[in-house]
């Protein structure tokens, strides 16, 4: 593996990754009986507090209309409710309901758990120089970011 160029090394770890973690959010929206756009929905509020139908049309690129049905289901479902917004009377903002936060709570913990037992299959030493080197790779991925 040292003598493997380091975009391989990365191409192949994403790899991994990205099929564990498809496959656990896969097992997740099956269970919870929601698209991937309602989960993402549910992932933006989870992380970003209360928001508007267009915010999370934006979010996801769709237009308000299909937002504004994707949010009414996740309403009906009882994931979501909508608020007046304090600074606009006329506006409604969205939040998640203690049941929308519990779900995506046990999708988090499912992912937490995972990446405790692949800790566990590491030592301390290896485990240090691995978050050193994620460290810098998150932040070169950022800088990137920042360009965008």
């Amino acid at each position: 593996m040292a003598d493997q160029p380091f975009s391989d090394v990365l191409s192949e770890w994403v790899q991994v990754f990205m099929h564990r973690s498809f496959r656990d959010f896969k097992r997740f929206m099956d269970e919870a009986g929601l698209s991937p756009s309602q989960v993402n929905a549910l992932m933006r509020l989870y992380h970003g507090e209360q928001c508007g139908v267009t915010d999370i049309g934006g979010h996801l690129g769709i237009s308000n209309p299909a937002a504004s049905q994707l949010v009414e289901r996740l309403v009906q479902m009882g994931f979501l409710e909508r608020q007046e917004d304090r600074q606009d009377r006329r506006a409604r903002s969205l939040k998640l309901t203690p049941q929308g936060r519990g779900l995506v709570q046990r999708g988090v913990e499912a992912r937490r758990q995972w990446l405790e037992s692949l800790t566990a299959n590491l030592t301390p030493a290896q485990q240090a120089m691995i978050a050193e080197s994620l460290s810098m790779l998150t932040e070169a991925a950022r800088n990137l970011e920042k360009d965008i």
